[in-house]
């Protein structure tokens, strides 16, 4: 009897044993299998952000780093690739192109009147006018104004403009001494060299023949002067003057 109570006893104890040890068995293998869940969740949604994002740079461990520990970023090959098209001078400016320097007064002249024979000479050659129109537009207005462009004291309103001088010789004005009174434009026009000179080469032109006439009779035409025979001696000197222009281009 004593034996059978022992071995029924030992039975118990085993089967109590057992009924513990599966439940335990079961919880464990739960959290094992959710973890594997998790993990494939987080590498498809992983794998689905870097489809949506450029490479950035790469981190080179063999590069000296600026703190102990700490690795240097390199910039990925595709960021440092040159372009295929991109010109071998783009971003290089160009060098503006230099204007010929202007000539050194020649025939006695001051930079005044030189400025002032640069106006005439550019003027006539937009105009069209050939080198002997630019000889007598010149030599006139050395006879009529000693190249500078004066006011008058009879207009005090030509003083108004920029000018190089007061003449009193009735109402003229400017380079050629035109006179508004007599319809060649107004004050402030005649004061401008430029216009001055557009004026008495259209009136010029409307000379028969004139560039085969002396110079003097050339002039004496458009301008009309009490002393029609003193533009003949700035002739040479008016050549002199034009050539220098000419000579560089300008």
């Amino acid at each position: 009897m004593a034996v059978a109570a022992g071995v029924v006893c030992c039975l118990g104890l085993a089967a109590l044993a057992q009924a513990r040890q599966e439940p335990a068995d079961s919880r464990a293998g739960t959290p094992l299998a959710a973890d594997a869940d998790l993990a494939r969740r987080a590498a498809a949604e992983a794998a689905s952000r870097s489809l949506d994002r450029a490479p950035g740079p790469t981190l080179d461990p063999s590069a000296t780093p600026d703190a102990p520990g700490s690795p240097t970023p390199t910039a990925s090959p595709s960021a440092t690739a040159p372009s295929a098209t991109a010109s071998p001078s783009a971003g290089r400016k160009r060098a503006a192109p230099k204007r010929p320097a202007d000539p050194a007064p020649v025939a006695g002249l001051t930079r005044a009147q030189m400025a002032n024979a640069k106006v005439i000479v550019r003027t006539g050659r937009e105009l069209g006018f050939p080198r002997r129109g630019l000889v007598i537009a010149v030599a006139t207005a050395m006879q009529e104004s000693n190249l500078y462009n004066v006011a008058s004291g009879v207009l005090p309103e030509s003083q108004d403009y920029p000018h190089e001088g007061i003449g009193w010789d009735h109402d003229s004005v400017g380079l050629f001494q035109q006179r508004a009174s007599s319809g060649w434009g107004e004050v402030g026009q005649l004061m401008d060299p430029a216009f001055a000179t557009r004026q008495f080469l259209a009136a010029l032109a409307e000379i028969p023949g004139w560039e085969d006439l002396p110079l003097t009779v050339a002039a004496q035409s458009v301008q009309i002067s009490a002393y029609p025979d003193l533009y003949a001696q700035h002739e040479w000197r008016a050549a002199e003057v034009v050539d220098a222009f000419l000579s560089g281009g300008r």
